[in-house]
């Protein structure tokens, strides 16, 4: 057996169910870290594009304000779980946070099912076309079982049975809700100006355009983005295969990258000096629309 597809056979040998954080710990800790930081990212940049979503995320000012840290918060809240397990000490505190930051507000029930199915099938559709392999299907229905019980310790309620209805609430929920609004374009920009100060002050300028050549066109409308140029998407796509092919050659990972953030912008020392208490963002602002939040 190719020591470099050791992880891949241990996943074909695990129960997607049963062993549903193993499964999850493996493919997204092992062998496709750095795809799934970016299709995690891409995932809740999708979320803006509905808005009823970017209605509240814009009432608050978080993006305006604090968008770095509203992105390392999420980043190292979920990854917490991932690595520990949400039934863990380390998970059971990182839920708290997010039900916190989530219960002070008015969201509906539709809109948080909707984010939970980002976080599984935009990793899925990301991996089957830049992934150094193949998933195999344990890795899928992991990844739907994993975030099923993630939703259930949310108070998600509803949560689809199995893996194809879900999917088809996600495709339904899209069409119906993804619509041009003034509070997604703003949402899109702080995040796209987000991702660009990442670079050097000079790359910024095509950061922002490589950013529009990684949406579809659903979401360009959504957003009203100019789509970017074919050719730079073209280029994009040609480099994300070309780093896959390069992963192929590479030896199999041994330590896991969740969990595993030392360079976050927010919080220096991480996770030695950090609790996991102090992340999430502050109390609703007093300014903020009674619309937005949560009676009672």
């Amino acid at each position: 057996m190719s020591r470099r597809y050791a992880n891949a056979h241990r996943i074909a040998e695990l129960n997607p169910e049963r062993d549903h954080l193993e499964i999850y710990q493996i493919s997204s800790g092992l062998e496709f870290p750095w795809d799934y930081t970016r299709a995690l990212e891409f995932a809740l940049f999708r979320t803006y594009c509905v808005p009823s979503i970017s209605r509240l995320l814009a009432a608050t000012g978080e993006f305006r304000d604090r968008p770095q840290k509203r992105y390392d918060d999420t980043a190292l809240l979920m990854a917490e779980m991932a690595a520990h397990g949400y039934d863990s000490p380390r998970g059971k505190e990182s839920l708290k946070v997010v039900n916190r930051a989530h219960g002070r507000y008015a969201i509906s029930n539709d809109d948080m099912l909707y984010v939970l199915s980002t976080f599984i099938y935009d990793p899925i559709d990301w991996l089957d076309r830049y992934g150094w392999r193949p998933l195999h299907d344990n890795e899928r229905l992991a990844a739907f079982h994993y975030y099923s019980e993630v939703g259930k310790r949310m108070g998600i309620r509803e949560i689809p049975a199995d893996f194809a209805a879900f999917k088809t609430f996600k495709r339904d929920y899209e069409r119906a809700n993804f619509t041009y609004s003034e509070t997604n374009a703003q949402i899109g920009r702080y995040t796209v100006d987000l991702f660009a100060s990442w670079f050097p002050s000079f790359l910024r300028p095509a950061a922002k355009v490589g950013v529009h050549s990684l949406l579809d066109d659903r979401m360009l409308r959504a957003f009203g983005f100019e789509p970017a140029p074919r050719w730079l998407t073209s280029l994009a796509e040609a480099g994300l295969t070309a780093k896959a092919a390069g992963e192929r050659l590479l030896p199999p990972r041994r330590v896991s990258k969740l969990a595993n953030s030392p360079h976050n912008r927010t919080y220096p020392g991480y996770p030695d000096s950090v609790r996991i208490a102090e992340m999430g963002p502050p109390p609703a602002p007093a300014d903020i629309p009674a619309e937005h939040l949560r009676r009672g």
